[in-house]
């Protein structure tokens, strides 16, 4: 099993930046992607930015494009988020997932075995 415990989240000003960490515990050493998700309130969780583990080839969100960046430290085994320019829109609660698969569309839920309880975002206009 793995635990996934996400921090830094918080309030912040459009405009502002986050950075969002995912500290991951237990059998790491099988995971072959994470991701992260949001959902906003009355919303579906939608997808925002995943990252192959070992090689790094990341993914976005056409929505995130060129104001996130998803980033992994594997000495530390560590997910991170850093949000930029953000947006009253961007407002939602963030979880980070990852997956032992080695194939799958890695930007569905479907592809994620393990997930974190995420942490709220809330971007003031």
């Amino acid at each position: 099993q793995v635990q996934l415990v996400e921090s830094g989240g918080g309030l912040v000003q459009a405009g502002g930046s986050l950075r969002l960490s995912c500290a991951a515990s237990g059998r790491t050493s099988s995971t072959t992607g994470m991701a992260w998700f949001r959902q906003a309130p009355g919303k579906e969780r939608e997808f925002v930015a995943s990252i192959t583990w070992t090689i790094g080839t990341t993914y976005y969100a056409d929505s995130v494009k060129g104001r996130f960046t998803i980033a992994r430290d594997i000495a530390k085994n560590t997910l991170y988020l850093h949000m930029n320019r953000l947006k009253p829109e961007d407002t939602a609660v963030y979880s980070c997932a990852g997956s032992w698969k080695t194939k799958g569309e890695f930007t569905k839920m479907s592809a994620y075995d393990y997930w974190g309880q995420g942490t709220q975002v809330t971007v003031s206009s």
